[in-house]
């Protein structure tokens, strides 16, 4: 009888066994669509250069499992705000200054609404064609798509929404990192020295903090105290109020000529500004002469 009842214990144990291996096969086989995103919130970053003309993108998919698909598996991509409704009030609440932007339809344009992945292939994507040029570097900007199946594909829960971020940058500055350019110089006479962040503008500008001002990331404040570093073909920087501060350029200067220029020492690659200028805040003003300098990597 003990034998009896330990053989049966054996049969169960292998036939669940076998309905567990058939389980794991069928999950390790099955090919679920995903679209290619990163993090809890499905956001993927197309870092895009200011030229002034048109730049291409992709948004992209992939077919899960251990082989490859073995027929077409088609997607359809929609245009929803579900996502970007749940991401701003998950990271900033009802503060509504800092919400993230729906990328406007007249900066974009996704040539297909749907992603094939070919029989025997792991991806497929679809073309974005992006016109970035006039957008802030302050803001955060996003085209949100969801996925849906328009051929029997099973489309992973997780994955099937993506917010697709939109970042500007040029020679000068990222929106995608601190571009910190270390300062040093002289504020009327006086030794100084500070970080500064620049910020992308166009495809030859960028804006910075004027002097020894403190930086805030309030819009009033900015408009304040900000000034526009504009780059020639020549290389001669051209310096403008970004708003309401009044600024003088100061040409003449030897040691700060309002230059830009690249500079090489030892293997090392360098982004230097050299800036004379005067600026009036506040009823104060401050004659400035300062470098600007960020170790670069091209």
């Amino acid at each position: 009888m003990k034998i009896r009842y330990i053989t049966m214990l054996a049969l169960t144990a292998a036939l669940s066994s076998c309905k567990d291996n058939e389980i794991f096969e069928k999950e390790m086989y099955k090919n679920e669509v995903a679209l290619i995103s990163s993090n809890y919130y499905n956001t993927f970053q197309e870092i895009v250069p200011l030229t002034g003309n048109e730049v291409t993108g992709y948004i992209a998919a992939s077919a899960g499992g251990t082989h490859s698909p073995t027929k077409d598996m088609v997607i359809q991509l929609e245009e929803d705000d579900t996502q970007l409704d749940f991401y701003n009030r998950s990271l900033f609440d009802a503060d509504e200054k800092l919400y993230a932007k729906l990328l406007h339809k007249d900066k974009y344009e996704i040539m297909d609404y749907k992603i094939l992945i070919k029989a025997g292939e792991r991806t497929g994507r679809t073309m974005v064609k992006l016109r970035p040029d006039g957008l802030s570097p302050d803001s955060t900007y996003f085209i949100e798509l969801k996925a849906t199946d328009v051929s029997g594909v099973e489309i992973n829960a997780k994955k099937k929404s993506i917010l697709y971020q939109v970042l500007i940058k040029n020679d000068y500055a990222s929106q995608a990192e601190n571009t910190f350019y270390s300062m040093t110089g002289l504020a009327n006479g006086m030794v100084t020295a500070a970080n500064k962040k620049l910020f992308p503008l166009t495809h030859n500008s960028v804006r910075v903090i004027a002097g020894t001002e403190s930086f805030e990331s309030k819009e009033d404040h900015i408009n304040k105290t900000s000034i526009v570093l504009e780059v020639g073909a020549d290389n001669r920087v051209t310096i403008k109020p970004y708003k309401n501060i009044i600024v003088t350029q100061l040409d003449g200067d030897e040691r700060y000529p309002n230059v830009f220029r690249v500079e090489e020492s030892f293997g090392r690659k360098f982004n230097v500004f050299l800036l004379s200028y005067q600026y009036t805040l506040n009823g104060t003003t401050r004659h400035m002469q300062e470098e600007l300098r960020i170790e670069i990597n091209r």
